[in-house]
């Protein structure tokens, strides 16, 4: 049996200028908030734009608790909804291991990783190829806003051989 070739990625801090290709990173830091409800509250206005594209479709919001990951994560398969974008803001402190790929031709290119630190989320624009929930050594849940309705809005991508990110 032939030994399979390690495809290491480096996963590196997200931030809104590495990951603009694929979408945007949902990050309070240095923004400058508007006051609401009578000064009671900030609000970070318009972070991302959810996409929900054809007929009926319509915007909705989720959430998910995922099982964490830590070492070495195998990253097997990643997914993209061509019909509408994804936003995944943790609801609990700790960090996220997001991969992405450009698209090559319909098919995922080489994937990136990026480890989200505490309080940052990220929105994937419609049709970009992505990996699954990765929390970084701890279960979290994720505040989900994505599309809804008919038609196909989910491919998914299984690598021939694995790739692989260190998040710790």
């Amino acid at each position: 049996m032939a030994a399979i070739e390690a495809r290491t990625l480096a996963a590196r801090p997200l931030t809104r200028e590495a990951f603009a290709p694929f979408g945007d990173v949902l990050d309070i830091s240095g923004d400058q908030p508007m006051s609401m409800n009578g000064d009671r509250a900030l609000r970070y206005h318009a972070l991302a734009a959810a996409q929900a594209l054809g007929s009926d479709a319509r915007v909705i919001v989720s959430i998910a608790v995922s099982k964490p990951v830590s070492g070495l994560v195998e990253i097997a398969m990643v997914e993209r909804h061509p019909l509408g974008s994804q936003v995944f803001m943790p609801l609990d402190d700790g960090g996220l291991l997001v991969v992405v790929c450009p698209d090559e031709g319909g098919r995922p290119g080489k994937p990136e990783a990026f480890i989200a630190s505490r309080g940052q989320g990220v929105n994937y624009r419609a049709n970009v190829w992505h990996g699954i929930l990765a929390p970084i050594e701890q279960q979290q849940s994720y505040l989900i806003v994505d599309r809804d309705g008919p038609g196909l809005n989910l491919e998914e991508h299984f690598f021939e051989k694995p790739w692989f990110a260190r998040v710790s």
